[in-house]
């Protein structure tokens, strides 16, 4: 899903960029009526209007979330297509690799707030605009298991495909779990490979929740990232990519329900280079 076509002047951007902002600020609910985008180019003006005024308040971008890319859950939720929005560093938490593969994460603030088990991308460099799957693996620095929050201001997660993009993307936290180098002399298609056939198992409070494969988004986290690289990112004034920015791939099963209180955590299964260094990871809400 490319969207090529540059934004057209919109007069009530700037109303938008205020009721996407108060919803954020106050947890509130975003009405229908007051905050629609016309499409989609509009709606990614929206976000990166939204991303400037972030920045220019202190906080910093420090990457980005690639959304609806697993195909079982498009249906669900009436969006056929990926998107992206803006990761920050008040909202990325990574646990140190010295320490249990784990973390604690306050929901305060949040709206609706999913939980989505997610493999995780940390760039070396930035890729060539037009780069082959092997090329994207020579710039990633590592790989990570990580869990991203998402949340949603549009009441019951009923949303348009533009209105989840104004929405930020659906970001919320980010968990990013204990990281694998990429070793340079590895086979690209080898990496490939073996996160596509990555299995993962997710318990809620010790129950099995759900189940998925590295294959769910767009057959393999790396194709995944390929995606977000060579055409979400046709975006007019997307932001460059760049050594250091950390890219999720989206979810491997449904986002379900969190609550503060539950402890949540993955059993992965896999083989090959990278994927099979993996681990499950546990975090507790507050």
């Amino acid at each position: 899903m490319v969207f090529m076509n540059t934004p057209a002047p919109h007069p009530d951007i700037q109303d938008l960029v205020a009721d996407v902002t108060r919803a954020r600020l106050q947890a509130q609910p975003l009405p229908w009526s007051s905050a629609v985008p016309a499409d989609v180019p509009l709606a990614y003006a929206t976000a990166l209007a939204v991303r400037a005024a972030r920045s220019a308040g202190g906080e910093r971008p420090v990457g980005y979330k690639v959304g609806f890319t697993n195909r079982t859950i498009w249906p669900r939720y009436e969006v056929y297509g990926p998107i992206w929005g803006t990761v920050w560093n008040s909202t990325l938490t990574q646990v140190d690799a010295s320490a249990p593969n784990e973390g604690v994460l306050s929901l305060k603030g949040l709206s609706e707030p999913r939980i989505e088990p997610e493999v995780v991308f940390c760039l070396r460099e930035a890729p060539p605009p037009d780069c082959s799957l092997a090329q994207l693996v020579a710039a990633v620095d590592w790989v990570a298991h990580g869990y991203e929050i998402v949340h949603t201001h549009f009441p019951g997660w009923k949303f348009t495909a533009a209105q989840a993009v104004a929405d930020g993307g659906l970001h919320g936290l980010l968990l990013v779990g204990h990281a694998v180098k990429l070793d340079t002399g590895m086979a690209p298609e080898a990496v490939v490979a073996s996160l596509a056939g990555l299995r993962i198992k997710l318990y809620g409070d010790g129950v099995l929740k759900d189940e998925g494969t590295g294959a769910n988004v767009l057959d393999g986290p790396v194709q995944a990232l390929l995606h977000f690289v060579s055409e979400l990112r046709a975006i007019p004034d997307a932001p460059a990519l760049q050594a250091g920015d950390i890219i999720t791939t989206g979810t491997l099963t449904d986002a379900w329900p969190v609550a503060a209180g539950q402890t949540w955590h993955t059993v992965i299964e896999a083989s090959g280079p990278v994927a099979d260094a993996l681990k499950g990871l546990t975090v507790r809400f507050e």
